[in-house]
Parts: structure tokens; C-alpha cells; sequence
């Protein structure tokens, strides 16, 4: 019987610098591996350990997979000094996927902060593919400074011409450098004077990821805008270690984010003390 720790080999085909601390590594699967979007794998290096991430790329790009790391610690040190060529490890699929067919037909809104645009991105692909079923997606995102903005040329042009009709997005930067005319601001700015864009906040989903603390308040100002804390979705990506809801590290209240997750309504944590922790 084939261990679930055992992780597949997958080359590095190409790694992308995205911001001074960031970069995209492209990764060819030895074994096939599809995952739907929300779902997160665990990257292995050899020797070292691992480490869960969300994937970047379109689940509907079967031949290879994107993953975007920020450089925090000791896993995340050692991929951004490997090289294209190079094998790392990769498990999963896990957890579960964003309920896309519950979005159909309505004004869906994402909200990301900093590197938390990453997971997004696999989930504005998925919406972007098939985006006849939706109403309208708007995309909030918001970096701490214009060098700080990922996949610069998608979000700032590529995304935006994608379908002008039903795709808008709002930016912002925390602090401005000389060429930045965009919004400067807080990411929860971007949600002023929503009404202009969501027309039935009642009946909209919104998913949000990022900093803790960008997401606690991004959530607060969701409340106060009318959202329903059943259609708040929340990427809780914290603590995460086995993957396959083990060893306990990522439990939340009564849910085990690996397993129950990793993104969790609003309504089903809320009470939890520990949640923005």
C-alpha cells in the first residue's frame, strides 16, 4: 500500500521573479496531478522538509503546475535558491475546492492582499474560463507598494482586457512611488462605495485572502456592507503540516483546515477566538 506521504517528483521547468521576495516556480508532475481551485498540495524538499501552498495556475492546465512562494522561511529559503531543472516533491490534492457552481449567476467579488493573490489567481482563471455562468467578478487587491504587486503585467493590464464586460478590477497600494496613478490606500478601500459595481450584496459571494489581519478586517467591513456571513469565504491557510487532517496542527474550533478547508465560510468560524491568530 503506497504511503500518503509519498510525494511525487516534479522538475522545475521555469521560476518566474515576481516581487523582490516572491517568485512563481513552474513544475512538471512526474505523475499526473489535477486539483480544482481552492484546493492546496504540500511542495517537498528534499532532505529539508515541506511546506503547503494554494496552486497559482488554472486547474484546467493538466500538463503542468504553478506555484508562487513567498521567501519566509526555512522550506520557502531553500526553493527560492533552487534552480530551473531542479526536482522537488509534491503531494495532494488536498482539502476541498471553492463551490464555483453555487457562484453561477451572481455578482461574485474577491478581495486579496499581498501574496495572497496567489491562491486567487487559480480561482479567477477557473471563473475566467468559464465566465458566461457568472453575472459579474469584481477583483479588490491591494500590495504594499506598486514593486510589491504580483503577476504585475496580468493584474495590471492582461486580467483586466480578459472580458471588460464582466471582469473589473480595483488596486491599491499602501504606499505610492513617483510613476504608481492608482489608488493609494488600504485594501479595504477598494470596497468603498461598493454598490456601484455589487448590485445584490445579500445574494453576492465573496472570497478573501491574505494577512491575517487584512482579512479580519476585510471581513468586518464585508458585515457592515451587508454580506452574509454564510457567503464570506476564507482562506484559512495557517498551521497546515500533514495535509491529510493527521497530526492536528491546523485545527480550527472543531474543524481541521487541511481536511474541513482550507477555505471556511465565515458563519462556521466567527465564534472561534483564534481565528485571525
Amino acid at each position: 500500500m503506497e504511503s500518503p506521504y509519498q510525494p511525487t517528483k516534479a522538475k522545475i521547468l521555469k521560476i518566474i521573479p515576481e516581487t523582490p521576495n516572491i517568485k512563481t516556480f513552474v513544475l512538471k508532475p512526474e505523475d499526473s496531478l489535477e486539483f480544482k481551485a481552492g484546493q492546496f498540495i504540500q511542495l517537498t524538499v528534499p532532505g529539508l522538509g515541506e511546506a503547503p501552498f494554494t496552486p497559482s495556475s488554472s486547474p484546467y492546465e493538466k500538463e503542468k503546475i504553478e506555484v508562487t512562494v513567498m521567501k519566509v522561511g526555512s522550506v520557502t529559503s531553500v526553493l527560492h535558491s533552487l534552480k530551473e531543472e531542479d526536482t522537488i516533491g509534491i503531494r495532494g490534492p488536498y482539502g476541498k475546492e471553492y463551490p464555483l457552481s453555487d457562484f453561477e449567476e451572481k455578482e461574485t467579488l474577491i478581495v486579496g492582499g499581498g501574496v495572497g493573490l496567489a491562491p486567487l489567481r487559480s480561482l479567477f482563471l477557473a471563473l475566467a474560463k468559464n465566465i458566461e455562468r457568472y453575472k459579474k467578478v469584481l477583483f479588490c487587491y491591494g500590495a504594499k507598494t506598486p514593486e510589491d504587486i504580483v503577476y504585475k503585467g496580468a493584474v495590471l493590464k492582461n486580467w483586466q482586457d480578459l472580458h471588460p464586460e464582466k471582469i473589473h478590477f480595483r488596486i491599491t497600494v499602501d504606499k505610492a512611488d513617483g510613476e504608481w496613478k492608482g489608488k493609494v490606500g488600504l485594501v479595504t478601500t477598494t470596497l468603498d462605495n461598493l454598490e456601484e459595481e455589487i448590485e445584490d450584496i445579500q445574494k453576492s459571494p465573496v472570497i478573501v485572502c491574505g494577512p491575517p489581519i487584512m482579512m479580519k478586517f476585510t471581513t468586518f467591513k464585508l458585515l457592515d456592507l451587508g454580506y452574509r456571513p454564510p457567503n464570506i469565504f476564507l482562506s484559512m491557510e495557517k498551521n497546515m503540516s500533514c495535509g491529510i487532517g493527521k497530526c492536528g496542527h491546523c485545527q480550527t474550533g472543531k474543524y481541521l483546515v487541511c481536511r474541513d478547508g482550507p477555505v471556511l465560510t465565515y458563519d462556521k468560524i466567527k465564534d472561534i477566538p483564534t481565528i485571525w491568530d
